[in-house]
């Protein structure tokens, strides 16, 4: 079996973590339970591209219960718990010597170069293709979308002086790539899109008629975006700012730049804490959510002198510049939670006259202005929450990763139903999903009468509330 990981030792390690997980993850277990005799993914070959953590451990392990051959990357170079990838390549029957468990290509701490090259692993299956890929933020999808355009120009492009160091090093994976991207392109069926970022590359991709197969958006069911990025965000956020700084946060003023579904749990991650909160938008309706909600919305660059703590969380590039850290106070903190490492402008703070590098301990550096005053910057301006700490909880992750799971069934089992195109999952999934997470905490719902159904117009079991219903 093929796989690459830091430590095959950590397997028991890791395997305990995932049992514990497997108890606050009662979506996944759940759908273990209904489907794993019928196997609705037998024949599915899905390649992974997601944080390699304890909790994408159980969804792996429930996609191959379900009947699937999966080859697994991380999408994130610092996100990956070693002690996970090792148990998923173990698998729960085999030992560290004899590995009966999963491909998996990934392991904390991984170069640009490592990352791209895990990434196309997931999809060299041999004499064999993938037929679907389940994705965060959209790399391996776009590595197959990229390995077709240049297919057919017969030629990789030479990098633009404008492109950045990582995507010059996707153009040398792909250069020195003997894969076949049009017949990887061909066999695929579909896509299932984990995050926010990943799930604009397919609308844009689908608005230039250049999307090669069909898609769904998993981030935009509300059992995904209104509970990973909010109340995931609210519980990993200060875990990863603890476990890198050990400051307190009560007391502190914190700049949250955006003001999304991620913005907000932040800001009431932070808010939790005791610290100020201050909030930057470029959108009227999350500005004005943000002040009713009792935040102060201001411009970063009349804050950046004062604040103490900031977090990036637009899903945009370059929201801090190199120019703005240098006004920061001295010691202030630098994080993004974003999918992606451009909202914070790391190259331009390289560029620095007079810059200088201090590691503090992993995925923590300060970074010393020559004026004298340094800045603590998490991660290297990728997600903290990941790189810094182990990200968000299990139980969080089961109402995600269920989304996941139904929606590659939907894609792999209804393939005519589903052309090429950007689709979400059905309301009456996003409700069942819901439903599977409601009994591990005690929740009984009331329900209507069938007088009070019919005068509300639904139906008496759902779905309750229409597709353009916000929540």
């Amino acid at each position: 079996m093929e796989f690459q990981v830091a430590d095959l030792t950590l397997a028991a390690y890791g395997r305990e973590q995932i049992r514990l997980a497997e108890h606050e993850m009662p979506g996944l277990m759940a759908l273990r339970e209904r489907f794993g005799a019928s196997k609705p993914l037998a024949g599915a070959r899905i390649a992974g591209s997601l944080h390699m953590t304890v909790q994408t451990a159980v969804l792996i392990e429930t996609l191959v219960a379900l009947g699937a051959q999966v080859r697994w990357a991380s999408c994130n170079i610092f996100s990956t718990q070693d002690e996970a990838a090792a148990a998923i390549v173990v698998g729960p029957d085999g030992t560290p010597e004899n590995p009966a468990g999963v491909p998996v290509f990934a392991w904390k701490g991984e170069s640009l170069v490592d990352y791209w090259a895990c990434t196309q692993r997931i999809l060299d299956w041999g004499e064999q293709r993938p037929n679907m890929i389940l994705d965060d933020g959209g790399d391996a999808t776009m590595l197959v979308h990229l390995g077709v355009e240049f297919a057919k120009a017969g030629a990789v492009p030479e990098a633009a002086e404008s492109d950045s160091a990582e995507y010059r090093v996707l153009l040398d994976t792909l250069r020195a790539s003997t894969l076949d991207w049009p017949s990887i392109a061909g066999s695929i069926l579909g896509v299932t899109e984990e995050t926010t970022t990943g799930v604009h590359r397919l609308y844009d991709m689908a608005k230039r008629g250049g999307l090669l197969f069909a898609a769904i958006n998993v981030n935009d069911s509300v059992t995904k975006s209104k509970f990973d990025n909010r109340y995931g965000i609210r519980h990993s956020l200060i875990d990863g700012i603890n476990r890198a700084t050990d400051v307190l946060i009560g007391g502190k003023t914190a700049v949250v730049c955006g003001y999304g579904d991620v913005g907000k749990g932040c800001a009431q991650s932070l808010a939790g804490q005791g610290a100020r909160v201050i909030v930057t938008e470029v959108d009227p309706i999350c500005a004005l959510q943000a002040v009713m909600d009792g935040f102060q919305v201001a411009r970063l660059d009349d804050v950046v002198g004062t604040a103490d703590i900031f977090i990036t969380a637009t899903g945009c590039l370059k929201v801090i510049s190199a120019a703005q850290m240098s006004q920061m106070k001295h010691l202030a903190i630098v994080g993004n939670i974003g999918h992606f490492d451009n909202e914070i402008d790391m190259a331009g703070l390289e560029q620095v006259p007079g810059i200088t590098k201090t590691p503090v301990k992993p995925q923590v550096d300060r970074w010393n202005f020559a004026d004298g005053h340094s800045v603590i910057v998490l991660s290297e301006g990728r997600l903290l929450n990941l790189g810094n700490a182990t990200g968000h909880p299990s139980f969080v992750m089961s109402t995600s990763f269920a989304n996941q799971v139904l929606a590659q069934i939907e894609l792999f089992t209804k393939t005519e139903a589903y052309p090429i195109g950007v689709y979400t999952l059905p309301k009456q999934l996003d409700e069942y999903v819901a439903r599977l997470h409601l009994g591990a905490l005690g929740v009984e719902l009331t329900e209507l009468s069938t007088e009070q159904a019919a005068y509300l117009g639904v139906e008496v079991e759902g779905p309750f509330k229409t597709e353009l219903y916000r929540y």
